[in-house]
């Protein structure tokens, strides 16, 4: 799937609308999305895995592959989280020194196991390392927990270099109503049930039917390739995992060089 040249889509700026269901105002998103993360961060991991879809690590590993991760290369990973998409990144190019996270969320970085990697807490719109500092950077699963798409991307774009690869993972809603419906009854009403079977709390439970609103009001994949291509990215597409009901897709582009 790639953007044409005449494309309509504009680029964009918040990911959804206001999920005023559980922050009353756009300005109290952020501070309500990281004290959410940092309350659930102990339970992540285990939940993460109920979700299933073909994301566990063998997924991650292949799509960063498929991106151009290769040894040798500099890597950030944003939204780090408890660093699922990282442990990947450091098997591939052979050295945690190479491998940086950064994350809003102390408590989520605070449960990554991790050894060698370098962590730091900041934010996609602002990260905090030099111009052309990264081979390669990643983000796994948290675009829709970005307050500015167009902001985070320049970003992105600033913090390559000049050839350096990017590689979005991101869940998006089926195209079929059945298979959307199918979906939000497990992401919604399962996982969390699951979630306090398993001993979870009840803030765990939240998280993921809060997980499954922010992927129904998500703006459309061209969106997201329309805003990486403003934000000055070439070769732009989206990957989609077939065998995980084609919710799984990962978003891939260059920084000219």
């Amino acid at each position: 799937m790639k953007n044409t040249p005449d494309s309509p889509t504009p680029a964009v700026h918040a990911p959804h609308p206001p999920l005023t269901g559980y922050y009353a105002s756009e300005q109290e998103r952020r501070g309500y999305v990281g004290k959410l993360f940092d309350r659930t961060a102990a339970d992540y991991d285990r939940i993460d895995r109920l979700l299933a879809f073909g994301s566990g690590p063998w997924y991650r590993n292949q799509a960063l592959l498929r991106a151009g991760l290769k040894p040798g290369m500099r890597i950030v990973d944003i939204g780090v989280g408890t660093g699922l998409v990282a442990r990947e990144a450091v098997k591939l190019v052979g050295d945690p020194a190479l491998v940086v996270g950064v994350d809003p969320s102390a408590g989520m970085m605070a449960c990554a196991n991790l050894p060698g990697v370098q962590l730091i807490e900041g934010r996609a719109e602002a990260i905090p390392f030099p111009d052309a500092s990264f081979d390669f950077l990643s983000m796994g699963y948290a675009l829709r927990h970005i307050g500015d798409l167009s902001a985070a991307f320049s970003e992105f774009h600033r913090v390559l270099k000049p050839g350096g690869r990017l590689c979005l993972l991101e869940i998006t809603k089926p195209e079929r109503a059945w298979s959307q419906a199918l979906l939000k009854v497990y992401m919604r009403g399962v996982v969390p049930v699951l979630a306090r079977m398993i001993g979870g709390s009840a803030e765990s439970a939240k998280l993921w039917r809060y997980y499954w609103d922010t992927i129904e009001a998500c703006v459309p994949p061209s969106g997201v390739i329309a805003t990486l291509e403003a934000a000055g990215f070439t070769g732009v597409n989206r990957h989609i995992e077939s065998r995980a009901l084609s919710i799984l897709g990962e978003y891939q582009a260059v920084k000219p060089g």
